[in-house]
């Protein structure tokens, strides 16, 4: 079971700070197997004794690879559900179960159709219920449950703010299945969903916090950066009804599932040696040198062996004598990884450069998984690749037009038919398409699933903005391209998983531009994210041309979003930007006018993309200056990946 191969790996020293098993796993899909694989045990098991087995199940993306590994069980394995009842977490309120967000159709859709159980043994939250009939529909789930002799197993998410099913902070331990109004946090993660937070439902039914506590098993899984924070509190802080997540540290037989990114800020990762010995490699030196310089507010150079002693590296003071010889070798590391030629510095020493001089004019290859990701992210490195002479080449993977809102797309279709009008030439058939769509999204319900027309119209908007950035950047015509990636193209927000064509197309574009450099969008963290399908794209179609010549010349370099940044510890290159150089970003993500003013997906953060991108360069800009490093406005920073 995952409990105990996760007590066998965490040291004494490690669980002094986390107060609950925490099995950490190098990815996602490796850390869903092993959860499968405990849950086809204990059905199994179940079988043996001629017994059901009673399973809590959550929805959300989180738990997708486990169910999609449970339905290769039973294909591949033999693996029978006859014996299992399922109840599930949660319900949004109002929702029927054949609306597209509705958890009734995520769990038929992701597993419950595509396996042997009894749909009778299937119990869901009743969405579409009175009110006045809500209380006594959670009373008898509750009591169905106990009749059953309890949950053996639950599986648990974990939203941003620490909820488990939808019970918000503030819910008490000893909380019932009930009728939850939902936390601003939690409706905004699930805008995306839902096309906009104006459409996401105000009110869930959840299964109580008591009777999660009574299973007898219980894991909660967790991918991605974002969840880093929270998870960390959760696992690490006090029990408090402000993370409900936290009341998990008193059940006796839970485990927390972890991909790494998600344990980023767990005390074993993020200061590893606070709790045991480590190697001190020069990556790990620099990000123990550069957390103990920002924690005390200090430039690098002015850390003393007072610092290191009383901090917690003693040892590393230990190794190599004194703190001004490490401060010396860690500031000029970080110094060296500032650079104003991301394409290199033409006839220069590039021994301490992060790229090389050579050869002088490079091809570069800008991967951007939506059309605008490119100018948000590394806007002054790409206009600066262009400026300093460089063949540079932008491949949009994605149409980005589920991005859209209708209104803008009614307000393009209408500008064209007002054009032909003007101009005499309409057409039968243009005719018939514009009243078709416009009468579709006239009438479109909530989150109804776009016609062809109007994605391709969508699509169509986000490909001229991406033109327009490209011109102003000074990319000729010839170097852009739209790949309009196959997973993309379902209309929805769940996509289909990459093909053997989503990966041919990115390979070939590779092999025709026989880039020196590719840029990458690097966003790790996040698993079922576009950026992350995108990169993995990219990985698969640079291991298969890894042999051909040209790419033994090829570095791939890898940006993030528009939120995050690479911890400074891992930055292997920093673009500086001047003020000018800033605006002239800003006034290139503005040619992205659909993204501005109410984005379809605007999720908790309030501010528009260009704010996002200014608000994060400076961030990396003032780092390095409290480091010690020179002042600048901003900066891009990029970490390179070695294939």
């Amino acid at each position: 079971m995952i409990s105990e191969r996760s007590q066998r790996t965490i040291r004494p020293e490690v669980r002094s700070f986390e107060k609950v098993p925490t099995a950490l796993y190098a990815s996602a899909d490796e850390a869903s197997r092993a959860v499968a694989e405990e849950i086809a045990a204990l059905i199994r098991q179940k079988q043996s004794e001629g017994a059901s087995a009673v399973l809590g199940l959550a929805t959300g993306s989180t738990p997708k690879k486990v169910y999609a590994e449970l339905i290769r069980m039973h294909r591949q394995e033999g693996l029978s559900f006859r014996n299992v009842i399922t109840f599930n977490l949660d319900e949004y309120y109002s929702l029927g179960p054949d609306a597209l967000q509705s958890y009734h159709r995520f769990m038929r859709e992701q597993l419950f159709d595509q396996i042997d159980i009894d749909p009778a043994h299937c119990h869901i939250p009743d969405g579409t219920l009175p009110i006045q009939e809500v209380y006594q529909f959670c009373l008898q789930y509750e009591q169905h449950i106990r009749e059953l002799g309890g949950l053996d197993f639950q599986l648990l998410g974990i939203g941003r703010n620490g909820h488990i099913g939808f019970n918000e902070p503030g819910s008490h331990v000893n909380s019932h299945t009930r009728l939850m109004t939902l936390d601003q946090t939690t409706r905004a993660d699930a805008a995306t969903e839902f096309g906009g937070l104006a459409n996401v439902p105000r009110k869930a039914i959840t299964l109580g916090i008591r009777a999660i506590m009574q299973a007898k098993r219980v894991v909660l899984l967790a991918w991605g950066e974002h969840k880093a924070a929270i998870v960390q509190q959760a696992v690490e802080g006090p029990v408090t009804e402000s993370v409900p997540a936290s009341y998990l540290q008193g059940h006796t037989n839970v485990a927390f599932v972890l991909d790494v990114s998600c344990a980023a800020s767990l005390t074993r990762q993020k200061t590893p040696w606070l709790v045991d010995a480590v190697e001190w490699s020069p990556q790990m030196i620099k990000k123990a040198v550069t957390h103990l310089a920002l924690s005390l507010g200090k430039p690098v150079l002015k850390l003393t062996n007072q610092d290191y002693n009383q901090h917690g590296l003693s040892d590393l003071l230990a190794l190599y004598g004194q703190a001004y010889d490490i401060n010396i070798t860690v500031f000029n590391g970080l110094q060296q990884t500032i650079t104003g030629w991301p394409g290199g510095k033409p006839n220069a020493d590039d021994r301490n450069r992060p790229e090389r001089a050579n050869p002088a004019r490079k091809r570069v290859l800008i991967f951007s998984p939506h059309p605008d990701d490119d100018i948000i992210s590394m806007g002054g490195t790409f206009q600066r690749l262009v400026d300093q002479g460089h063949e540079v080449h932008v491949a949009y993977q994605t149409s980005g037009n589920i991005a859209v809102a209708d209104d803008e797309a009614y307000r393009f279709m209408e500008f064209v038919a007002d054009f032909n009008r003007q101009f005499g030439i309409e057409s039968e058939e243009a005719t018939a398409i514009f009243t078709y769509s416009r009468h579709f999204l006239q009438n479109k319900k909530t989150s109804e699933k776009d016609s062809e027309f109007v994605r391709r119209v969508k699509g169509l908007i986000r490909r001229g903005e991406a033109k327009a950035t490209c011109r102003f950047v000074g990319i000729p015509a010839e170097q852009i391209h739209f790949l309009d990636l196959p997973f993309y193209e379902t209309g929805l927000v769940q996509k289909k998983p990459l093909s053997e064509t989503d990966y041919r197309i990115v390979a070939e574009l590779i092999e025709t531009v026989k880039p020196h450099q590719i840029f990458a969008a690097g966003d790790l963290a996040d698993p079922h994210g576009t950026h992350k399908v995108c990169l993995d794209a990219v990985f698969e179609a640079v291991n298969r041309l890894n042999n051909e010549p040209f790419m033994q010349q090829c570095w791939l370099w890898l940006y993030k979003g528009a939120w995050d940044e690479w911890d400074i510890d891992l930055i292997e290159m920093a673009v500086p930007m001047s003020p000018d150089q800033v605006m002239r970003k800003r006034l290139g993500i503005f040619k992205h006018q659909s993204q501005k003013d109410g984005v379809v997906f605007q999720g908790s953060d309030s501010r528009e993309f260009w704010q996002r991108a200014e608000d994060r360069n400076r961030t990396t800009a003032r780092l390095y200056n409290q480091l010690g490093l020179a002042e600048y406005e901003a900066m891009e920073a990029f970490v390179r990946w070695y294939f």
